[in-house]
């Protein structure tokens, strides 16, 4: 999907709007607002029983201006449920990365530290973590949730590779020429994941106190669960639970250029690299991709975390908008339920 729109402006959190990192602001209704059209499309996304073509919707919230203004749950679940994160945990993996370049720890564009290709003449030395960011490293990776026979991210959460997944992952072989082909690989985001945790010189206890003393202490955070494998690294591709205001959260601080509060938690660019095009995406995929983040969801200039089964933050930055909504889709009813995130951004005014 071709990008050669500007990026738009990030909205600055508006003036007397105080930040969430207490708690948030409930202010249902928005001026301007299709409410009958949102009521509809809320209405049919959390029927009981799910309608078919879309799978359970879980949670539901929007925020626009810094405030919570539609707000909706399934069933037993409520706003202090958490609810997986599936790849949602990449694009947090990537704020992890961007705290380190904040404070000089870690260079995105020189080759990244993986043992397993320290090796005179591996081709794979020459790897950086910008092209593992933005999933064009070359490395081979079968990234199939329905196992037909060669699924490498089924192995290595649930199979061989699950005790150390990012080893599992940085010791499969080159396929493609560094940025000449993108494969989407959550083995990739664990090798960044355990980059990260070499360039602090710690793992598992320690690595998560750096995830919160940085990164969701700082926001107000309070519900992340990030889940570990035997080797301490952070299984950064794929796990790390939070309610949907959490996920919101974060949505917030990337909409906000990094910054919280009048705190610059992410380095200045950090969030218009994670949503600048990365050039190898195929012309043929339904959305483009930046750097551990999706892009054009809701739109040409918006971005999102996209999770396995219908995870998402979609952030719209000319709308100051966040949507959340986590559910239960199965990989048939993505592109439906893909376009009911883009039909609900519709319904809010700019």
């Amino acid at each position: 999907m071709p990008f050669d729109h500007p990026l738009p402006p990030l909205p600055p959190q508006p003036a007397g709007q105080r930040w969430p990192t207490g708690a948030w602001e409930v202010v249902p209704g928005v001026d301007s607002v299709d409410v009958k059209r949102l009521e509809d499309l809320l209405s049919y996304a959390f029927s009981d029983p799910a309608p078919a073509d879309m799978g359970e919707t879980h949670a539901f919230l929007a925020v626009q201006g810094g405030k919570i203004v539609a707000e909706r749950y399934w069933r037993d679940f409520t706003h202090e449920s958490t609810f997986p994160s599936w790849s949602e945990a990449k694009s947090i993996t990537q704020a992890l990365v961007g705290i380190l370049v904040r404070d000089g720890k870690i260079d995105i564009h020189a080759p990244a530290d993986v043992p397993e290709w320290s090796a005179p003449g591996d081709p794979r030395g020459a790897i950086t973590l910008d092209q593992l960011l933005r999933m064009s490293s070359g490395m081979k990776f079968a990234e199939d949730y329905v196992d037909a026979g060669v699924s490498d991210v089924i192995e290595m959460l649930f199979g061989s590779g699950s005790t150390d997944v990012a080893h599992f992952a940085a010791s499969l072989p080159l396929a493609h020429e560094p940025d000449t082909v993108w494969n989407y690989s959550s083995g990739t985001s664990n090798i960044v994941s355990r980059c990260a945790a070499r360039a602090l010189g710690v793992s598992g206890d320690d690595f998560r106190d750096f995830m919160f003393r940085e990164l969701f202490d700082p926001l107000g955070m309070t519900s992340p669960l990030p889940k570990f494998d035997a080797a301490g690294t952070f299984i950064g591709s794929s796990f790390c639970y939070c309610t949907a205001r959490d996920f919101a959260r974060f949505g917030l601080l990337y909409l906000r250029d990094g910054i919280w509060d009048g705190q610059r938690i992410l380095p200045e660019g950090w969030v218009d690299y994670s949503r600048t095009p990365t050039p190898a995406v195929p012309e043929t995929e339904a959305l483009g991709y930046g750097a551990h983040w999706w892009l054009g969801m809701a739109g040409p200039g918006s971005f999102s975390c996209n999770g396995y089964e219908g995870q998402y933050t979609v952030l719209v930055p000319e709308k100051d908008l966040i949507l959340v909504r986590h559910g239960k889709s199965p990989i048939e009813q993505k592109e439906v339920v893909q376009a009911w995130m883009a039909d609900v951004a519709r319904c809010f005014p700019a």
